[in-house]
């Protein structure tokens, strides 16, 4: 596959903030770039605090998907965790409807002012809503050292949780958490260690982790997923980046092209958007999404094109990023 150069990318985007239907990640409104390729929509949306080395893998991803081969798929539906937000204990009833039926939940927890008492709260309210047979997951996005974690899954045992996802920030401080929590049996599951890390096995090899969470935007692609997935010998999370339905397409295309799938995928986030780039968004159905390719609509590309600045701001990081690729070709 040939890459696109930054010219011909230019001619094929579409720059859109869509606004969010509760806020996450400190932001209200999600950016993205539409990219249409010959092999479908793809998407290119680096949060914009990423620098242009780390989202030059993001542009790689989106060109892999939009412009490269179809995987081999061994399945049709991906069944998909609810993810909410850090809000308080009465808001949560409210996000968790966004995601109609579901039997898993990710809780975000350790967020920059708030307390281990409130991410108890959070959970609390979420184990009442679930009942006992629902599923419940915690990601600190690395917000804790190895005290504060193993002091938060003392805190948290009793909402019985199916993992902590990146608890600590490094992979030592998780390895040292991991040995802490062995007789817990509470696995520990990396993400940033992975998506961010110049080699994302390392977590691996340091014996770190019990399973991966991967996201298929900022690993390069969908095989390049495959290829991490397959050399880590871990069960496999795969997640979302806060994508549009076009991008939460591609990751579920990974998920479907995984050999095994024994958790439910983070790839339910539509529901945290309150507008699409499609009239038929991948928003969870009992549970699971579809694993089909998502069209951009030009009237909804229309609808929510950003401002001229932004839209300036992205299409300069799309060069820039294409010039690192073409600079540095992977492989």
């Amino acid at each position: 596959m040939g890459l696109p150069s930054g010219r011909e990318l230019r001619e094929v985007a579409h720059v859109v903030a869509l606004p969010l239907a509760t806020r996450f990640r400190g932001i209200d409104v999600r950016e993205a770039v539409l990219l249409r390729g010959p092999s479908g929509w793809s998407e290119f949306a680096p949060f914009t605090e990423y620098e242009d080395a780390e989202a030059a893998t993001w542009l790689a991803a989106a060109i892999d998907y939009g412009w490269g081969a179809e995987p081999d798929l061994v399945r049709d539906v991906i069944p998909v965790n609810a993810t909410l937000p850090a809000v308080e204990p009465a808001q949560v009833a409210e996000v968790l409807d966004r995601f109609g039926a579901t039997r898993t939940v990710k809780v975000k927890v350790a967020q920059a002012g708030q307390t281990l008492a409130d991410d108890v709260a959070r959970v609390r309210a979420v184990r009442e809503r679930l009942g006992p047979a629902g599923r419940i997951r915690v990601d600190a996005n690395g917000g804790w050292n190895v005290d504060e974690a193993e002091h938060a899954a003392h805190a948290l045992a009793p909402f019985d949780l199916e993992y902590l996802e990146q608890p600590c920030a490094s992979v030592p401080e998780l390895a040292e958490l991991r040995d802490r929590l062995r007789d817990w049996q509470l696995p520990i599951a990396a993400d940033e260690s992975v998506r961010k890390a110049a080699d994302p096995l390392a977590v691996v090899a340091a014996g770190a982790a019990d399973l991966l969470v991967v996201k298929a935007a900022p690993l390069g692609g969908i095989a390049a997923s495959l290829r991490i997935v397959a050399a880590s010998g871990l069960p496999t999370v795969v997640s979302s980046a806060l994508d549009t339905s076009v991008g939460l397409a591609m990751g579920a295309r990974l998920a479907a092209a995984l050999p095994d799938l024994d958790y439910d995928c983070g790839l339910g986030t539509a529901a945290l958007l309150a507008a699409d780039v499609t009239p038929h968004p991948l928003l969870p159905r009992e549970g699971r999404i579809p694993v089909d390719r998502v069209d951009a609509d030009p009237d909804l590309l229309s609808r929510w094109v950003a401002t001229t600045e932004r839209r300036d701001w992205w299409l300069a990081r799309l060069d820039r990023c294409a010039d690192l690729l073409h600079d540095h070709p992977a492989g």
